[in-house]
């Protein structure tokens, strides 16, 4: 399982989803899907858009990857988790074929999510990508729509080590004639996807070449973004229950995406796309972005835990008040770990700690490193005791923050 153990975990090919879903009568061609991949922001991204689809009246199927709590987060209709039997039923079924291949854990789940999907009868699935994009299990489909939200320093260790390589993982899901929708693009990674969009004849769009963000304001529980289109008179504003400052990125991919959507006969207006981007938490159960969890002093949980998310982080604790700043992180051992450390404030109190994993780094090791970037702090065996020490030190003024890794975050929430 790529959760606990990493990169041992990584097939590199489709062979076995392919095998897989064969036998199961290829469950991923009954229902229209939207294929969304990226280093960042396409599980909030995928969740902003199946809010949209439910709000439009379609019944939608959601995968997204890793779990924080209940391996059935990973497989949703309509914001509800699959049935625990279906999960029961459906292994005793194909267990022979298991035995037989040895598929890995996620390919294992793609196929089981678009089973369930076609069971359910969905009329579309939101699958977000597990790893890459080229050779990940979920990539036999063939969606409406594709969406690569960004490209950012992570999985090196099987993607590549430049923003190129992992581009063209990325762009491996750009298919024959499909629109795919870019949503953050650097110079280096902007002629990888022209050159495969350009192959397979697909009609390639970068989102933030449509639209702007010309301001936003954010509350603990809201982020409010006036959006201006490029190229036409409009000028809208969104109140979004995601109130991490990185939503103004991801939301003019989603803006992006419903419009495409829209243009394709889907029932994804502007009147419902802001019905939805109110209500994406409660639509959906998306958690653990930027997620206030607890008042006096007040918590927040987000599993940012690569580079570039620990960048918008940093941005977004700038526009916090607070008296003093808690910080409890745990980290996995395949990540940068010292260019994130670098990225950390300073003038906060540390908790290092590991979720109850293999892949987690030792705490005793990360309180080691982060010495070295000037971060002070003590160490704890489990994210309980790190919460605790944080929660039992903060005045009620003050901000604590869990971040560095998905599973320090679902252990605490």
């Amino acid at each position: 399982m790529y959760s606990r153990i990493g990169a041992a975990a990584y097939k590199t090919d489709l062979t076995n989803t392919i095998r897989l879903c064969e036998a199961l009568g290829n469950p991923h061609k009954q229902f229209k899907s939207i294929h969304v991949a990226g280093t960042n922001g396409k599980g909030s991204t995928s969740h902003m858009l199946a809010a949209i689809l439910q709000t439009g009246g379609y019944k939608t199927g959601l995968h997204t990857s890793p779990h924080l709590i209940d391996f059935r987060e990973r497989i949703k209709v309509d914001g509800r988790w699959c049935d625990e039997q279906f999960v029961i039923d459906f292994t005793q079924q194909i267990m022979p074929l298991i035995e037989e291949i040895e598929p890995s854990f996620f390919e294992l789940t793609v196929a089981m999510a678009f089973s369930y999907f076609a069971a359910q009868k969905v009329d579309i699935a939101v699958i977000e990508v597990g790893l890459g994009g080229r050779l990940d299990s979920t990539n036999i489909i063939t969606p409406e729509l594709s969406i690569i939200t960004n490209i950012g320093m992570d999985h090196m260790n099987m993607l590549g080590n430049t923003l190129p390589a992992i581009a063209f993982e990325k762009a491996g899901i750009i298919k024959p004639t499909i629109p795919v929708i870019i949503g953050e693009v650097l110079p280096e990674t902007k002629p990888v996807f022209l050159e495969k969009a350009t192959k397979e004849n697909a009609p390639i769009i970068f989102a933030q070449a449509e639209r702007t963000v010309a301001d936003f304001k954010t509350e603990p529980h809201l982020l409010t973004v006036e959006v201006a289109a490029k190229h036409w008179d409009e000028h809208e504003t969104y109140h979004l229950d995601l109130p991490g400052i990185y939503q103004t990125k991801n939301v003019l991919t989603v803006l992006e995406a419903a419009h495409q959507l829209h243009q394709q006969g889907f029932n994804t207006p502007t009147p419902i796309v802001k019905k939805a981007l109110g209500s994406v938490k409660k639509l959906t159960g998306l958690r653990g972005r930027w997620d206030l969890i607890a008042t006096h002093p007040d918590t927040i949980v987000d599993v940012a835990h690569n580079e570039d998310g620990v960048k918008q982080l940093a941005a977004q604790l700038e526009l916090c008040n607070y008296r003093h700043l808690h910080i409890v992180i745990g980290m996995a051992k395949d990540k940068e770990i010292d260019h994130i450390l670098a990225l950390l404030p300073q003038l906060a109190t540390y908790y290092f700690t590991k979720a109850q994993l293999p892949r987690a780094l030792d705490e005793q090791l990360l309180q080691q490193q982060a010495a070295a970037y000037q971060l002070i702090g003590k160490s704890y065996p489990t994210t309980h005791e790190a919460l605790i020490a944080a929660k039992t030190n903060a005045h009620k003024e003050d901000l604590v923050l869990v971040c560095g890794s998905v599973f320090v975050v679902g252990e605490v929430i």
